[in-house]
């Protein structure tokens, strides 16, 4: 799923409009809809602000983690308790 995929879905679960986007970021609702729609090739500032405004952060994941990030945000055990998990493994290396 794209990032813009993820961003539309976003605003869809928490009932957000574009206008509402558009303030929120100090962009015009037609831009806004543009970059949601990924018809213009935005900056990551741009989509970073979108992101915010929807209470929501972009994360770059490291492909090769992709299947136990997937894992965990569907929900799905990992592993014992007292091990770290990957994600809290990468999530320490970004601090």
């Amino acid at each position: 799923m794209s990032v813009f995929e993820q961003l539309q879905r976003r605003r869809r679960q928490q009932g957000k409009t574009l206008q509402s986007l558009a303030s929120l970021t100090a962009m015009s609702v037609p831009q806004v809809s543009n970059v949601l729609a990924g018809k213009v090739d935005s900056r990551l500032g741009t989509i970073e602000a979108l992101a915010d405004a929807m209470d929501a952060s972009l994360v770059l994941i490291p492909k090769h983690l992709l299947p136990e990030v997937a894992r965990l945000l569907s929900g799905k055990s990992i592993g014992p308790d007292d091990v770290p998990s990957t994600v809290d493994r990468l999530l320490a290396g970004l601090n």
